[in-house]
């Protein structure tokens, strides 16, 4: 074969290997495009934490004006939330339900594609708008009006990009609905199923009750800027608070549609290294569905310091401290499954482990904030900043970390390098909290947030906050190092990688059939 037929034919192959990513409707491809589009994202995002932290680092203006510092925190935060946790999620829902139900794929596996491909370019026009005249939107990922209808020709196009976002995850939670109902292995039965599948379960069904409800509150936006409508316009007997109450009547759930699937990675990887099994099954999931009713009815705990009737203050305050019942359920199990167990601290079970630390920081921190009147202490001060990465940060952040060294041999065929792995988590561990530890005191010491500058007082502790953020951030490349160098090569996984009781290796209670992981049965 001549030179160029040789170029040709490679130039063929590899139009086929990439258009296999574009056209593949195979559950463990697309989970594949998930992660890396929501570790791509992370960086993004993180980039954008980074200006905000180094604007921070000491008092007055340094390095960008108060209108792109604000804009960096809104893009900082939608990209976070809607472009690294939720297609994160979504990714090891793809890769792991259909294998842990014992189903060939997933259930509508076309619009499981089309679901992906929306991403992308979604998120191409959100950091787009940071190019357009005007600067991006700097409302707040909250996008409270009138703040956020000040923000130029980027409007729309942030309007367009969140639809977008919503429109892939809803068609994600239907994929994983119709999945998990109708492709169960047989003798699968609901309360059989490991729980990260139910918390997923529970989660889609979050997702199609809440996205429709913030697509409601953005074309209100829109229509209030270009067509003269007053949904939110005081002067055309509007009202700016109701877009609060729809936002986080959305809002709120989403919170809850970040960190349930994290609870269904934890209780697949503590029992494993614990060596037991999940201590209380069934009250793991029926704690799960009350979190998820709940979270439908504390949206106005958001909302203390606008006004509400004492009525309303009441009932919010009780409804949030109520749903730190369920929530401190799942803590004792896990702390439970531990309980006695013969515990081994792979990278994995650090990072489970350091979830269930942190993350019971920013519970009891966020219970501290469900108190109406102390509330109006704490309100958007950099408390509240530290209680919700306390949450997303150690919280889902880490448990997407712990599913990824956790499954990444089945993934991959490799092990990971166990030194590295350890050598990522402390670093992780010790400077998330390093990064925001410091944000309480600075809250509680009534330092506002979304402010680019400060009052001297508050100098020393952001001045640690932000030497925390850097070295966090560092850490992380670290993390796409050991992925890569695993995907590359290594030793290889063997059929039992983690050495647990009774086949708890991957999934509990029940392993799936073996046609999920292997093509045939090895012949005895």
């Amino acid at each position: 074969m001549s030179t160029a037929a040789t170029h040709d034919a490679h130039h063929e192959e590899h139009a086929k290997g990439l258009l296999r990513w574009v056209f593949t409707t195979n559950h463990k491809d697309i989970g594949t495009l998930y992660l890396v589009f929501a570790l791509t994202m992370f960086f993004v995002g993180g980039a954008m934490a980074m200006v905000i932290r180094a604007e921070l680092f000491q008092p007055g203006l340094q390095f960008v004006d108060p209108q792109f510092f604000n804009s960096m925190t809104t893009m900082h935060a939608l990209i976070m939330v809607f472009g690294a946790v939720m297609p994160a999620f979504v990714g090891l829902a793809n890769w792991l339900i259909p294998m842990m139900i014992g189903a060939p794929d997933m259930a509508l596996p076309r619009m499981n594609n089309w679901s992906f491909w929306i991403l992308p370019f979604a998120a191409l026009m959100l950091v787009g708008t940071l190019f357009m005249d005007g600067g991006a939107p700097a409302g707040g990922w909250t996008m409270y009006p009138p703040l956020v209808l000040q923000t130029g020709d980027a409007f729309p196009f942030l309007i367009f990009s969140v639809h977008l976002l919503g429109i892939s995850s809803i068609m994600g939670a239907i994929n994983i609905i119709v999945t998990i109902m109708n492709m169960r292995a047989p003798g699968m039965t609901m309360m059989k199923m490991p729980l990260f599948v139910w918390t997923w379960l529970i989660t889609a069904y979050l997702l199609i009750a809440v996205m429709p409800v913030f697509a409601g509150a953005v074309t209100m936006l829109l229509t209030d800027r270009f067509f003269d409508t007053s949904f939110f316009n005081a002067a055309g007997g509007g009202d700016p608070v109701m877009f609060q109450h729809i936002f986080w009547f959305f809002g709120h759930p989403e919170v809850y549609i970040m960190i349930l699937p994290a609870f269904g990675v934890i209780s697949a990887i503590i029992p494993t290294f614990a060596r037991k099994r999940l201590f209380g099954y069934s009250s793991m999931v029926y704690a799960t569905a009350s979190i998820a009713f709940l979270s439908f009815i504390v949206w106005a705990h958001h909302m203390f310091t606008v006004g509400l009737p004492l009525t309303g203050e009441l009932f919010f305050m009780y409804a949030t401290m109520l749903i730190a019942v369920p929530t401190g359920v799942k803590v004792f199990n896990w702390v439970s499954t531990m309980w006695k167990g013969s515990m081994t601290f792979e990278t994995p079970m650090l990072f489970a482990i350091g979830f269930v630390m942190l993350f019971t920081i920013g519970g009891f921190s966020g219970l501290m904030m469900s108190i109406t009147p102390i509330d109006f202490q704490y309100h958007d001060t950099y408390f509240i900043v530290a209680h919700f990465h306390y949450v997303l940060v150690s919280g889902s952040v880490f448990s997407i970390f712990a599913a990824v060294y956790y499954w990444l041999p089945k993934w991959t065929g490799n092990m990971y390098d166990e030194k590295l792995g350890k050598l990522h988590f402390w670093l992780s561990a010790i400077f998330v909290n390093v990064l925001f530890f410091p944000q309480h005191f600075l809250g509680l010491a009534g330092m506002p947030r979304r402010i680019p500058d400060y009052s001297t007082q508050f100098a020393g502790f952001n001045e640690i906050s932000s030497l925390g953020g850097f070295a966090f951030g560092l850490t992380q490349l670290l993390f796409v190092y050991i992925v890569i160098k695993t995907v590359r090569g290594g030793s290889k996984a063997t059929d039992q990688v983690w050495e647990g009781a009774d086949g708890l290796e991957w999934t509990l209670p029940s392993p799936p059939p073996y046609h999920s992981f292997t093509t045939a049965p090895e012949v005895k």
